[in-house]
């Protein structure tokens, strides 16, 4: 349980952001109140909150102490009760304490998941493999939300996906996904005359480019076409004010502020533009998504499913 959590506000890259960057493994903490029902069984959060930030390991604490980060009090408090220090991040520029209750950080180990009936991953692919190496031993169902996966390892999910059921999705919102079907759609439709590209914009802390939702709306246009997705990945644009349409699919991520997510894809005849784009307000929506995907995976056999089947789209 993590009695002493460091919440760092700001959107500057200050010494707190530095020392993230240093011996921080970056994380989402949520903290929301969870209900269960059993007749009939249900899973429900309410006003779940997530924060950015990353947790510090006991043997940093040092450099912690050396620049200010932490008080003897909370020091004392973390290590009667065996705990690792989290920093997270919101919008106002003052630090304060918080307790999260429930929280047991823990490595990645067959402890860990024995108890629990759904692992809800958002890490980085690396862990998501090893992650998923441990679940079908244990016969867990796995919800994935990381994304940046390489062709390879996208493979190797769905060999895992043979034993276990797995639900990927590289965004869990509703309305993404419901764009990701529009975008289907009107690439089937526009056929070969339209030419297309996607743009996306997210907060600066974001590392990995193109998004995963980018490349889910990528893969809509090229399910459109009935072609192989990786063959009409085109050229992957940083932070470009402008960038062009082409015969493969171009993308163009922005990274600024702490903009949560947004998403448009363009189709271009030369003639007129089609637009459809999402924007998102609330990271609330993905805790809310990965849990409900969560209950639906419950009743799943094993195979490899996403937001698309939850939600019924044909």
């Amino acid at each position: 349980m993590l009695t002493s959590t460091l919440a760092f506000r700001g959107n500057s890259a200050s010494s707190q952001d530095l020392f993230c960057q240093q011996f921080g493994a970056e994380s989402v903490i949520t903290t929301s109140k969870l209900f269960v029902t059993t007749r009939p069984a249900s899973t429900f959060a309410v006003n779940p909150e997530i924060q950015r930030g990353c947790v510090i390991r006991r043997k940093h604490w040092s450099e912690l102490r050396r620049e200010l980060l932490i008080t003897p009090d909370q020091e004392r408090n973390c290590n009667k009760a065996s705990n690792t220090f989290a920093y997270t991040r919101d919008n106002n520029g003052e630090i304060i304490n918080k307790k999260i209750a429930g929280l047991k950080p823990s490595k990645n180990s067959i402890e860990a998941f024995t108890k629990s009936n759904v692992i809800i991953d958002f890490t980085v692919p690396k862990c998501t493999l090893e992650i998923l190496k441990i679940a079908s031993k244990l016969k867990k169902r796995v919800v994935i939300g990381t994304t940046g996966f390489s062709k390879k390892e996208e493979n190797l999910i769905k060999q895992y996906s043979r034993k276990i059921p797995i639900l990927k999705a590289g965004n869990m919102s509703l309305g993404v996904n419901l764009l990701m079907y529009l975008t289907e759609i009107a690439s089937k439709s526009l056929g070969n005359n339209f030419l297309s590209k996607v743009y996306e914009v997210h907060h600066k802390h974001k590392i990995d480019y193109p998004s995963g939702t980018a490349l889910m709306l990528g893969r809509g246009i090229a399910d459109g076409k009935n072609k192989n997705f990786y063959n009409l990945i085109g050229k992957k644009y940083l932070n470009k004010k402008s960038f062009p349409y082409a015969k493969k699919i171009n993308f163009n991520s922005i990274r600024k502020g702490e903009v949560i997510g947004e998403h448009e894809v363009r189709f271009s005849s030369g003639k007129e533009i089609i637009k459809l784009n999402h924007e998102s307000f609330d990271r609330a929506l993905y805790s809310e998504g990965a849990l409900t995907a969560a209950t639906w995976l419950m009743s799943k056999k094993a195979g490899l499913y996403s937001m698309r089947d939850l939600l019924n789209f044909k």
